[in-house]
């Protein structure tokens, strides 16, 4: 029997996306909002729907996972149909609010952030030492000055100022346990870089980088194509060493916001000793997200970052791509 590709779907309705309900697999259901474009918008419904799933669970339901403009629920088949889950969760949908009248559980984490740190400039080392030597964005031995040049920025100060300059919200956790996928919420911050080809099979745990328009932080030692300007302190520990982690390995969960705060690299490691004898303490505050705040904050902002994103497109022409 063939099993049709989408399931069911409902049209947008104001300011509230569209729904296209998918089947993945025998337990599982995505959803999906929108269209397939880069837009914070449908991020904020995505995070506040999920907390609706979570509070409200419809039978049969396990868990659900987001993604930037999706959500993939799972559920037991034995407990309920998926042709009634997709029912209960058109219902839970139909009860949620338009986007701008969001207000969403969210929380404000300030992490240290050292610049050019040594364990980055290893990375970069080790990938032109053993796999490819002429890349542009390693020239130099570090990939920073490779996003300035991309991103048309005067320099690398330019650079921190960018990243120290807005909060960066994290739309969904993934690809590596406990790795966040952070996007600027002040639209005149925003970069994009294309990432390494082939990849590194080295980067530090705690490196920070960005592929495309999308800051990470690697949460553990691991591979990684994305190109790396600094370092921050432990977001992940399995073996909750810190007293921080001891509910969840997990410190950056989907709808947080991330401020950086600039360190020097010595300040960076010495935290980072505090925190594996759990003497350092993580700056974590309820903060919810008051979505008709952050659109007013960016229509005041648009024609500006409109004119640095022109900006931004024309230098990264002129530049070779990895």
């Amino acid at each position: 029997m063939t099993v049709p590709s989408i399931i069911s779907t409902t049209p947008a309705v104001s300011d509230r996306p569209s729904i296209t309900y998918r089947p993945a697999g025998d337990r599982h259901i995505l959803i999906e909002y929108g269209e397939a474009i880069l837009d914070l918008r449908l991020n904020f419904f995505v995070i506040a729907v999920l907390a609706r799933f979570n509070q409200d669970p419809p039978h049969g339901f396990i868990e659900a996972a987001p993604g930037l403009r999706s959500i993939l629920v799972s559920f037991d088949p034995a407990q309920t149909k998926r042709s009634e889950l997709v029912d209960a969760l058109t219902e839970l949908h139909d009860q949620q609010g338009e986007t701008s009248s969001l207000v969403i559980p969210s929380r404000r984490i300030t992490l240290p952030i050292a610049f050019d740190d040594s364990s980055s400039a290893e990375a970069v080392k080790r990938y032109t030492t053993t796999i490819r030597k002429d890349a542009p964005n390693t020239a130099g031995g570090n990939n920073i000055d490779y996003v300035v040049q991309y991103s048309g920025l005067a320099d690398r100060e330019a650079l921190y100022e960018t990243v120290l300059g807005t909060e960066w919200w994290n739309a969904f956790t993934g690809f590596f346990p406990g790795l966040p996928f952070m996007f600027p919420l002040d639209a005149r911050r925003e970069i994009t870089v294309p990432k390494y080809n082939p990849t590194r099979t080295w980067t530090a745990e705690g490196a920070v980088g960005i592929g495309g328009p999308c800051v990470a932080i690697y949460p553990v030692e691991s591979p990684g194509g994305y190109q790396l300007f600094g370092r921050t302190v432990p977001i992940f520990d399995i073996l909750a060493r810190h007293r921080t982690f001891a509910d969840d390995p997990l410190l950056i969960r989907p709808g947080d916001r991330v401020q950086f705060s600039r360190v020097s690299e010595d300040e960076l490691v010495e935290f980072r000793r505090r925190i594996f004898e759990d003497r350092y303490e993580y700056r974590v505050e309820d903060a919810p997200f008051v979505v008709a705040d952050h659109l007013a904050e960016a229509d005041s902002q648009a024609s500006e970052a409109k004119a640095l994103r022109a900006l931004r497109d024309d230098a990264a022409k002129n530049v070779e791509v990895p």
